[in-house]
């Protein structure tokens, strides 16, 4: 096992830092580009081939932060500006119906396919336009105007956070009321990626409400892990949807909460952060061919999923993110030895050197289902974040040995 000293942090930054860089960053810069039309492709087969050209708001949103990060985050690089602003022009052209809420799915040209049913394209554009308006301080008339869709959006999310779908609800009203960690889970995140330019109070309000969701209503006490949907009142619910686990949901809500709790000094709330890390890892590991399974029934019965045994890109990398940030954070030996678990199954299974960036979805034993690298569900977003995050947690780490009491 590797030693958590200033030589492994510093190869680990580098290896994601090059990743990151060298490979993801140019992948994407390469291929998703739409020269004509504005905005990005995300349907990219193996080799960066578009092969289907309908644009998915809340996956152009994410690319726009991504960009956008990179630009004020990494360093500012004109053509990374140049790329966020492609679709952040797109998305102001036609992301919106005429009431300001954000579409699922446009044409190439822009023109909507799918209503605005899903409060993930809301929050992505919260959070891109925020990123954004950062990234064009020096052009105070795009900043503001960004500024002004990033607010509308977040007041979007903030309005829909009790009734997330609205009008196109399918469930029958009243018999079986459920509430998703998704949307807690998403607004805690979004709320420290506005934190630069809305009320510290409003923040705050936000930070406090979404924790106390989190750990108070799904997380299972008995189980020690995070449930996808609990009651309006956060008591569990003997049916499919209340006894569905997602392990990688689990895994970034929980890193989302470590993020909150170091912002305020809370060292118990991490603390018990990383214990539902450690217990999540425990029940979701696939012990016959490593890595995590998709979803999980908590009592162990059949999942209403048929894909629950596959492993996914985005859950494998989200958990690289939380346990490199819970031994930052504790300098528990137990989280180190879980992150090189996750890591290393991580590095053997996802990447395709040949074709570039990242594989999203394996079957049970690892072997390569899609050999896409971008669709409907999959594109500039989970694959260089978590490089970025871990680069960035290791780096520090590498800098910081001494004062964590870490010798090399």
């Amino acid at each position: 096992m590797l030693s958590p000293n200033t030589q492994t942090f510093q190869s680990l930054a580098q290896q994601y830092q090059t990743a990151l860089l060298e490979d993801v960053v140019p992948f994407w810069s390469r291929h998703s580009l739409d020269a004509e039309e504005g905005g990005y492709f995300t349907c990219l087969d193996r080799w960066g081939q578009v092969f289907d050209t309908d644009k998915f708001v809340w996956l152009q949103n994410r690319q726009v932060w991504l960009f956008s990060v990179l630009y004020n985050r990494v360093e500012p690089r004109p053509e990374w500006l140049a790329i966020a602003q492609s679709g952040a022009d797109f998305l102001a052209r036609h992301g919106r119906d005429p009431e300001g809420n954000w579409y699922f799915s446009l044409t190439r040209a822009g023109e909507p396919l799918t209503q605005p049913h899903s409060i993930f394209s809301d929050c992505f554009a919260a959070m891109a336009f925020s990123q954004y308006a950062l990234a064009q301080q020096e052009n105070p008339e795009i900043s503001q105007a960004s500024q002004a869709i990033a607010r509308q959006a977040y007041e979007n999310v903030l309005r829909r956070r009790d009734n997330p779908k609205g009008v196109y609800n399918k469930t029958y009203p009243g018999t079986r009321p459920l509430k998703s960690l998704a949307v807690p889970m998403i607004l805690a995140n979004l709320s420290l990626e506005m934190d630069w330019f809305l009320p510290p109070e409003v923040i705050d309000q936000v930070l406090s409400q979404t924790v106390a969701e989190v750990m108070g209503d799904f997380l299972d006490p008995g189980l020690g892990l995070l449930r996808e949907a609990v009651s309006p009142q956060g008591k569990i619910n003997d049916s499919f949807e209340g006894r569905l686990l997602n392990p990688g949901h689990g895994m970034e809500a929980l890193w989302f909460v470590m993020d909150i709790a170091r912002r305020r000094g809370q060292t118990d709330l991490i603390a018990q952060a990383a214990d539902s890390l450690l217990k999540t890892l425990e029940f979701a590991w696939d012990r016959e061919h490593g890595g995590l399974f998709y979803f999980l029934d908590s009592q162990g019965h059949p999942p209403q999923q048929l894909e629950w045994d596959q492993k996914l890109w985005w859950a494998h990398l989200e958990t690289c993110v939380a346990f490199a940030l819970a031994f930052q954070l504790t300098g528990r030996e137990d989280c180190w030895r879980a992150f090189l678990k996750v890591h290393d199954y991580t590095w053997a299974h996802f990447p395709d050197p040949e074709g570039g960036e990242w594989y999203g979805y394996l079957d049970r034993r690892g072997e390569v289902l899609l050999p896409l690298k971008g669709g409907k569900w999959k594109g500039c977003f989970h694959v260089p974040r978590s490089l970025l995050l871990c680069w960035r947690i290791f780096a520090a780490l590498a800098e910081t040995q001494d004062q964590d009491g870490i010798k090399a």
